[in-house]
């Protein structure tokens, strides 16, 4: 239940924000955590800091026109939204999938916004995107429309402003187009304006594996709280995506034995161990379906479409596909199945009512804003090193990300204690990425 004065705000969040359901459901998230600090700090309430912090400083919407291949002239929508720079320069990543609308973006950078205070680093929050498709299009279709994207969304973005970075449908192809096109309209090499780029260009090591790693990561020091690790557990990863592939590389490293993956065609069971070689061939290289993995393992993996993963028995969940893939009957099968720990790799992959089932159950779960924080982590140590015409060893990146997951999951253990709510990570997760903002925001004049 909220408390009355934010069940209030919640309200005029739903009149202003029409139809924006993602939106609505991340700040309803957000408000059901933070009631008690309202208690030790009437000061937000009386500067209305989380009605602020509600409303993005900026929404940006423009055209995209390009022309495929065939000379047809296409329209698309694109989108950035500037939600909070209390505490650095905006900073989140752009995604390219038909989902894509206004909505969409606004939650993910509501989302952004205590990701990235969570990491102790100084980002402030943003997304963006569009509504384009870039499954079936051609190299140079893809390139066409990054730099029509770009041309617009270069003056809204700079290394001190607003950095943009990868999501999904925005790899390190697409982010070299958009650099490159920021580069050519600018004619400055201000490699600190976009992360997640090649290693040959100013990129930064681990960026690649960094969520995923990070998602793994956290999850282990939630276990090793309880006193155990991922030694000899079953585990599930949704997606065959970035996130998810160095999810499962990591966890292996870790002792777990990753037994079920998938896209949205269906999903693999290998009961030996996904073949992270033949994973990373077929849909890192080749672009194929879960299928091809399966035909190409042999009769040890069994390819299921139009089921869900999480049907799969588990001793630890990781979803990493996408928003709300984790369902209260999902979360039911897993809870009945054993299942001990949840790591969300996508950003909001697990449903209110889902959530409820794994905390009544006493199941450890580490909310998508703390767990899968190690990307944009470690995109701000990619601009640290651009800033200072640095680059660090793979070991070296791998160990700075290593341990701020690990402060960033003390930070959310010891928030809910403090509260009164032991062992709650998403109530330590929100209330701890709320308060630096919020402090931040006192500070420099309510920004």
């Amino acid at each position: 239940m909220l408390h009355e004065r934010l069940s209030s705000i919640y309200e005029n969040v739903l009149r202003r924000n029409p139809g924006e359901i993602e939106f609505h459901q991340a700040v309803r998230e957000v408000l059901e955590s933070i009631g008690p600090v309202l208690g030790k700090h009437p000061e937000y309430a009386e500067s209305k800091i989380i009605e602020r912090i509600c409303e993005p400083e900026r929404q940006i919407i423009f055209r995209v026109p390009w022309e495929d291949d065939r000379g047809e002239v296409h329209i698309n929508r694109g989108f950035r939204v500037e939600f909070n720079s209390a505490l650095g320069p905006y900073k989140g990543g752009l995604r390219f999938h038909p989902s894509v609308y206004l909505g969409i973006v606004k939650f993910l950078g509501f989302e952004q916004i205590f990701k990235n205070s969570l990491t102790g680093l100084p980002i402030g929050g943003g997304k963006g995107g569009s509504d384009f498709d870039p499954k079936g299009r051609s190299e140079r279709e893809i390139m066409r429309f990054c730099q029509s994207f770009m041309t617009e969304l270069y003056r809204h973005i700079g290394e001190y402003t607003d950095v943009p970075a990868g999501d999904i449908g925005v790899g390190g192809r697409e982010v070299g187009y958009l650099f490159g096109q920021y580069k050519r309209i600018t004619n400055r090499y201000e490699s600190g304006v976009i992360t997640g780029k090649g290693l040959t260009y100013g990129g930064a090591q681990v960026r690649t594996e960094a969520t995923g790693y990070g998602c793994a990561f956290f999850v282990d020091e939630m276990l090793k709280a309880r006193g155990t690790s991922f030694e000899g557990k079953r585990v599930v990863v949704s997606g065959s995506g970035n996130v998810a592939v160095y999810t499962i590389e990591k966890i292996r490293q870790l002792g777990g034995v990753v037994v079920a993956c998938s896209d949205s065609s269906g999903y693999v069971v290998d009961e030996k161990g996904i073949d992270l070689d033949l994973l990373k061939q077929v849909k890192q290289v080749e672009r194929q379906r879960m299928n091809v993995y399966a035909e190409r393992r042999g009769s040890q993996a069994v390819f299921v479409s139009g089921r869900s993963i999480w049907e799969v028995p588990c001793e630890v969940a990781m979803p990493s596909a996408t928003q709300n893939e984790i369902t209260g009957r999902d979360a039911g099968l897993l809870v009945g199945n054993g299942c001990v720990a949840v790591g969300e790799g996508a950003n909001m992959p697990t449903n209110p009512e889902g959530i409820r089932v794994f905390q009544e159950a006493g199941v450890a779960f580490g909310p998508g804003k703390a767990a899968n924080a190690g990307g944009v982590a470690t995109s701000a140590l990619e601009m640290q090193q651009n800033a200072s015409r640095d680059s660090w060893t793979f070991e070296f990146s791998e160990n700075r990300l290593q341990q701020i997951m690990r402060d960033i999951h003390a930070r959310c253990l010891n928030t809910a204690d403090e509260y009164g709510m032991p062992g709650d990570y998403v109530a330590g997760a929100n209330i701890d990425g709320f308060k630096r903002v919020a402090d931040a925001m006192l500070s420099l004049g309510l920004i």
